[in-house]
C-alpha cells in the first residue's frame, strides 16, 4: 500500500496525536474544488481551485467525457517538488485551468466531465485519488461560453 494511502487511512481512523492547535484537514472536494464550463461547442474549460496549504500532482490528472471522446489535454507545467511520497514530481498550487478539446460533441447538449486527481496537504497527508464529475451543456455553435458548474457546490446556510 502506498504511504499516502496509509497516511490518509490512519488520519481517517483518528490515529496519531492531535493537539488543540492542529489545523483541520479539508474534505477532498474542498481542498481540490473542481468545476467546468463549456467554452464553445467543442471545448470544455476545467478548473481546480486548490486551497492554501494543498497541492495537486500533475501526473495524477486525468479527464474524460461522456457521451463523446476527448483529445488528450495539454497540461501546463507544474512546479517541480521533491515529494516525500512520490519523489521528484510536478505539482500545482492555487489553481489550474485546462482546456479540454472534445473530438465528438453535440452543441447544445449535456455532457458529463470526469476529472480524476490526487493531491496532498503540506501537513504531510496525502488524499486517495478522487473522481469528481460535472454535467454541463455545451454552447451552440457561435454561442456564448457557459457558466461554471461546480462538482461540489458549497451549501448555503441560513446563518451566513
Amino acid at each position: 500500500m502506498r504511504p499516502c494511502v496509509v497516511a490518509a487511512a490512519l488520519l481517517a481512523l483518528g490515529a496519531g496525536v492531535a493537539r488543540a492547535d492542529d489545523p483541520k484537514l479539508l474534505p477532498n472536494e474542498r481542498a481540490f474544488a473542481f468545476s467546468a464550463r463549456g467554452v464553445d461547442e467543442r471545448t470544455v474549460e476545467a478548473r481546480f481551485v486548490i486551497a492554501d496549504g494543498y497541492y495537486l500532482y500533475r501526473d495524477k490528472l486525468r479527464f474524460s467525457a461522456e457521451p463523446g471522446t476527448m483529445a488528450p489535454p495539454t497540461l501546463p507545467p507544474g512546479k517541480v517538488k521533491e515529494d516525500q511520497f512520490f519523489g521528484k514530481v510536478e505539482t500545482y498550487r492555487n489553481q489550474i485551468v485546462v482546456r479540454l478539446p472534445l473530438e465528438t460533441a453535440a452543441p447544445g447538449k449535456s455532457i458529463t466531465v470526469h476529472a480524476e486527481s490526487q493531491g496532498c496537504a503540506d501537513l504531510g497527508v496525502c488524499y486517495p485519488p478522487q473522481v469528481q464529475n460535472v454535467t454541463l451543456t455545451l454552447p451552440q455553435a457561435g454561442g456564448r461560453p457557459g457558466m461554471p458548474v461546480e462538482a461540489a457546490p458549497q451549501k448555503k446556510s441560513w446563518l451566513q
